[in-house]
């Protein structure tokens, strides 16, 4: 299998990634395996879409071993034909990038369509969530009241209703920029609502009691709870001290998860949309019986999940995509990306 995976920056991620644990393990699989970043993409004169890549040698790898070595100078450099790969990951997060990058990989992600690449996620359902308001467009139940504006008089008139509610932007990543309102308490709104509104819409959330106790994250693959050697692909992430977010950037803490029956309610109710966007893997936020969050951009933390039910996850995720490229070859390419992408 020749793979690619877009990156915001090549090399920029910690070593336990997950992008750079499905690379090591693909790699050392015996695929080959080229990492691109958004800014090294092209759309060439002759109607191809060209990279210029890296890739480390053939071998195996740990994924520690495998960034060292794909920073380093035995890794190799090389402009490569984007449409002669038989499958496309995008792992770039927009929500952190430059503006004219944001989309980079949606797009030329849709031109590699064109050729018969699998692109994963479907770059037509991933320009559907470029922000946080994706999640609105999902059934009611599962998500926390919400109000999306920039308007501080009805946020201050959502705060009188809800009594606590979370702030956070529109867009963003990695629980930068969430405050905590309380009814009952002295703030200076107009304070808190200008820095989280300086770069767009506001996200003002019900506060949901269960979160003191933290979320989970609950890995979907092909539109269904990730399992694999009988084990959930999931971790829990605890807050630390007075800080709301259990974001691990945010200094959270990581616990092993169990997942029950209101998850997979939660999972099976969202099930259609992410299928209809083709979502190959997509990871849940829940809190209690809600969702906090979807994201299908670059979801991470399989080595979390591999750390607490000592099953290697990305294993169920490189095979899925051998399956995906075998029914391409039986088919001969007939099936449309977004089909193909929860097969």
């Amino acid at each position: 299998m020749r793979l690619g995976i877009v990156v915001n920056v090549m090399g920029s991620e910690e070593a336990g990634a997950t992008t750079y644990r499905l690379a090591a393990e693909a790699t050392s699989l015996g695929h080959e395996v080229w990492i691109v970043s958004t800014g090294n993409l092209s759309y060439d004169a002759d109607d191809t879409i060209g990279a210029f890549a890296r890739m480390v040698p053939p071998g195996k790898y740990s994924s520690e071993k495998y960034l060292t070595v794909l920073k380093g100078p035995k890794a190799i450099n090389e402009w490569i034909t984007v449409d002669d790969l038989d499958v496309l990951l995008l792992r770039s997060n927009p929500s952190v990038q430059r503006a004219w990058a944001q989309s980079a990989g949606i797009h030329f992600g849709r031109l590699a369509m064109r050729r018969g690449v699998i692109v994963l996620n479907d770059p037509n359902g991933l320009s559907k969530a470029m922000n946080k308001l994706y999640l609105q467009t999902f059934p009611e139940p599962v998500r926390p009241r919400t109000l999306v504006t920039r308007s501080l008089s009805r946020v201050t008139k959502f705060l009188d209703e809800e009594k606590t509610i979370i702030l956070k932007p529109l867009q963003g990543s990695g629980g930068t920029g969430v405050f905590i309102a309380r009814s009952d308490e002295n703030h200076n709104m107009e304070d808190i609502f200008e820095s989280v509104s300086r770069d767009g819409y506001v996200i003002a959330q019900q506060y949901l009691p269960a979160a003191a106790e933290g979320d989970t994250r609950l890995f979907l693959m092909n539109g269904l709870p990730m399992r694999h050697k009988g084990k959930y692909a999931a971790f829990r992430r605890v807050r630390t001290g007075d800080d709301i977010r259990s974001n691990i950037h945010a200094g959270g803490r990581l616990r092993k998860a169990v997942v029950n029956d209101t998850m997979f309610e939660l999972a099976e109710m969202v099930r259609p949309r992410l299928v209809e966007d083709g979502m190959f893997l997509v990871g849940l936020d829940i809190v209690g019986d809600k969702l906090m969050e979807i994201n299908v951009f670059s979801p991470g933390g399989l080595g979390s999940a591999h750390k607490f039910e000592k099953v290697n996850f990305t294993h169920a995720v490189l095979d899925a995509l051998e399956r995906k490229v075998d029914y391409m070859r039986y088919y001969r390419r007939n099936f449309s990306n977004v089909e193909l992408a929860t097969l």
